[in-house]
């Protein structure tokens, strides 16, 4: 099936299934949201998610009658419902999934009609976690945890902090509908016809930074780019998804917050409070991304506390300023012998003069990986969704077509996790 790369779940069979939390209130969103995005969804309900969400919704949203546990032995069907619905789907997606749900599934217990079909099913699981506090850190709930994630194809998304529906503020929320879908879509942009939830970065960690850095001028104006973010964002959530334990340290951005759930995120403005950030997790990064787009000057004041008039502009703007320190190099300059790096170059000109100037940053910098990308192409770089361009090594040049920055974060990891040694 060949499907359009900047829609990854365009004609994808996705079977979303609920269990007994109140969160699936927030199931009906995610099949919205899913269905907008060109997949072809049927919907799944437990006994007690039928208690809470509506399976006329479900069916209404997806275009397709929603399953019930009582469907189960229809003798109107053929065939048990529960192997039909395993092998129609690409990709299950259970949200949220329930402490009694991961107890039964976790242990092999087929008793009911999502039970059954989770272990009937050969493709990838999708498994987003929703409960109490208590229920969540109890012994016996993070022992059903611990061997999902042992499960092959499995993509398990913990659950977050914050209010929960039983008033407690703690552990237990499940991440948002907006983070299920890139996770999916996630599975579906790693450059194969079927979903991989294959987690080869596990055990690693990532240090990624993001976004434009802000320099003050005054106490109204700043220079900073045109950088969304978007590129480094998803890099580090496409490495969380690959397992990657990922620190991300980025200026403003222009993506959805929930992009960052899951990340150890921490925002900054100024180069100099990124650098500071950078050089105090690098010592615990197998790998670093330095994907923000760092702004090359800064006041030598460090930005007037004032706002002088117009007319004085001209005086403010022509003195005073200095280099911003690179942060590539510094950070090439401190690395443990093992870690490895990437960079990125945001250049324009021909494919002659950015292979050639990129060739020389290469050596300049002393990064291990870099990312030459074109920002003077149409529908591509800088605040766009797409992305492309010559991935160089000291031994690689890799032409990299315009593509998703999805797409492309997922051939920068698997290119980056390949150079790294070997984990004894």
């Amino acid at each position: 099936m060949r499907t359009d790369p900047e829609r990854p779940l365009q004609g994808r069979r996705l079977l979303v299934a609920a269990s007994g939390s109140i969160a699936a209130v927030k199931t009906p969103l995610l099949v919205s949201a899913l269905v907008k995005a060109g997949a072809e969804v049927r919907c799944l309900l437990t006994a007690s998610a039928e208690k809470l969400v509506s399976a006329s919704a479900l069916a209404c949203l997806s275009r397709h009658c929603c399953y019930l546990e009582r469907d189960q032995w229809d003798p109107a069907c053929s065939r048990p419902l529960h192997i039909e619905l395993a092998e129609w789907a690409e990709l299950v997606v259970v949200a949220p999934l329930s402490a009694t749900s991961l107890g039964r599934w976790s242990q092999g217990i087929a008793d009911g009609l999502l039970a059954s079909t989770l272990l009937a099913s050969e493709v990838p699981v999708l498994a987003a976690v929703a409960m109490n506090t208590a229920m969540w850190k109890h012994p016996a709930v993070q022992r059903n945890w611990d061997t999902l994630q042992t499960f092959p194809g499995v993509l398990p998304l913990a659950p977050g902090a914050g209010l929960l529906a039983c008033d407690r503020i703690g552990d237990g929320r499940m991440v948002s509908p907006e983070l299920i879908e890139l996770a999916a879509a996630s599975l579906f942009s790693r450059g194969m016809q079927h979903a991989n939830a294959e987690r080869d970065w596990l055990g690693r960690s990532l240090l990624v930074s993001a976004g434009p850095t802000v320099e003050p001028i005054d106490a109204a104006r700043v220079l900073t780019n045109r950088s969304s973010g978007r590129m480094g964002v998803l890099l580090a959530q496409a490495a969380r998804m690959r397992g990657a334990d990922v620190v991300l340290v980025h200026g403003p951005l222009q993506v959805p917050d929930a992009w960052r759930e899951g990340l150890h995120d921490l925002p900054v403005q100024t180069a100099a409070e990124m650098g500071e950030l950078l050089i105090k997790y690098q010592p615990y990064a197998d790998a670093v991304a330095m994907v923000a787009a760092v702004a090359d000057l800064k006041r030598r004041d460090g930005g007037l506390s004032s706002k002088p008039a117009k007319n004085e502009l001209n005086c403010l703007l022509s003195g005073g300023w200095e280099d911003v320190p690179d942060l590539l190099q510094q950070l090439v300059r401190q690395r443990p012998q093992v870690q490895r790096l990437l960079g990125f170059a945001a250049l324009s000109g021909s494919e002659d003069v950015l292979l050639e100037r990129g060739r020389i940053k290469l050596q300049a910098k002393g990064c291990d990986l870099l990312m030459v990308n074109p920002i003077d192409r149409p529908g591509q770089g800088f605040g766009d969704v797409r992305n492309g361009g010559w991935l160089l090594g000291d031994q690689l040049q890799l032409r990299l077509p315009a593509m998703s920055k999805l797409a492309l974060a997922h051939h920068l990891l698997t290119a980056l996790r390949e150079s790294l040694p070997r984990m004894s």
